[in-house]
């Protein structure tokens, strides 16, 4: 008796702890205003193993690199100059929140034409915008391509996508944002999962860590902040609130995916009581044709196909029904699924149906 005691209380704080955990604030909102802004490019690839772009059915690319060249003083138009080892390309990366000029940032480039292969190839500067028209970054450097392509005479093989690749800190900050954080005068931090209940969490820990109301729950996303005398700054305040713990709400969800037959079920998820039948009915349907031939050396026969069909209908025998009662939880639902000996993708149907009986008291979301 000692000895079991001695393990419940060994125990029980492992089963608490999780149930009470909170996380912290920043993990949970997002500060309105500060976010990355998107950047977007045209440029060329150039140094390519004879897997560029074909400029007799990419004509953009051809004008891209004589414009290119004859920046750089050299003159090619008409020509015949037809390269394979140049890719015309589109770069794409984020400027990030605050980002000051002269520092880098990742890029991603996706070949837009009919390259076969960016590996080896090196990206020459390009200008990259934003949604207002306006140059923020320039990018340059070699490619660095996860994938490969490799290809015989009679055979080829793929891994991944050759086609698209990073450059890691491969473009330079040119122009900041005109956002002055430090004038602000009110914050509102947004819910990345909108909900009533975390919303008001927030604005409770928040007043009551600080001494004084300064948070208003404004809706079940926001939650507005006033700066006033308390603070020297808005990057003061969000220091000393982002590590602020708690404990968010969460709706009760059900995700699927009909597409690799994944279920991830939340632990709020409840069911009312409900019977649960899973069939297993198969009809097998087999075409065995016969063919009658007329007699050797006859000059008036025909052969005849003799249509003949084998229909067989299975149905499994353990056949079984589980009862669900009321408030079921999670895990009693994968236990009685499970007890039904059903696959991941046939319990996607069971829980369709007990959503449409109206006894999946969860969201159910189906991608």
């Amino acid at each position: 008796m000692r000895l079991h005691l001695l393990l419940v209380a060994c125990l029980l704080p492992l089963s608490v702890n999780p149930a009470i955990a909170g996380v912290k604030l920043k993990d949970i909102v997002e500060v309105e205003g500060v976010r990355g802004n998107d950047l977007v490019g045209y440029g060329l690839v150039v140094g390519l193993n004879g897997t560029g772009d074909g400029m007799r059915n990419i004509p953009y690319a051809e004008e891209a690199l004589s414009n290119l060249l004859e920046r750089l003083g050299i003159n090619v138009q008409g020509e015949n100059f037809r390269p394979k080892n140049v890719a015309a390309v589109l770069v794409t990366g984020t400027l990030p929140p605050f980002a000051r000029a002269g520092s880098q940032i990742d890029v991603t480039i996706s070949a837009i034409g009919d390259a076969k292969n960016l590996t080896g190839g090196m990206l020459i500067m390009t200008p990259l915008n934003a949604a207002d028209g306006q140059i923020y970054a320039v990018a340059q450097g070699p490619v660095l391509v996860s994938g490969f392509a490799a290809e015989g005479d009679a055979a080829s093989v793929t891994e991944g996508v050759p086609t698209s690749g990073t450059i890691p800190n491969g473009a330079r900050v040119e122009r900041e944002l005109d956002f002055d954080f430090s004038e602000m005068k009110t914050l509102r931090l947004t819910l990345r999962s909108p909900d009533f209940t975390t919303a008001e969490r927030v604005e409770g820990i928040i007043n009551s860590k600080v001494g004084k109301p300064i948070a208003t729950m404004l809706d079940s996303t926001a939650v507005e902040i006033i700066l006033g005398n308390n603070f020297s700054s808005p990057a003061h305040l969000i220091s000393a609130i982002e590590n602020f713990e708690i404990t968010p709400a969460q709706k009760a969800r059900v995700v699927v995916d009909q597409r690799s037959g994944t279920i991830v079920l939340g632990s709020d998820v409840r069911i009312s009581s409900v019977a649960v039948a899973q069939g297993n009915l198969s009809i097998r349907i087999r075409e065995l044709p016969g063919v009658v031939q007329p007699n050797p050396f006859s000059r008036n026969g025909e052969t005849i196909v003799i249509p003949r069909t084998d229909i067989t209908v299975e149905e499994s025998p353990d056949q079984k029904v589980a009862v669900l009662n009321e408030n079921v939880t999670l895990a009693d639902l994968v236990d009685g699924l499970n007890a039904l000996g059903v696959s991941p993708r046939e319990m996607i149907d069971i829980l369709k149906s007990i959503k449409t009986a109206g006894a999946l008291h969860a969201e159910l979301i189906v991608q």
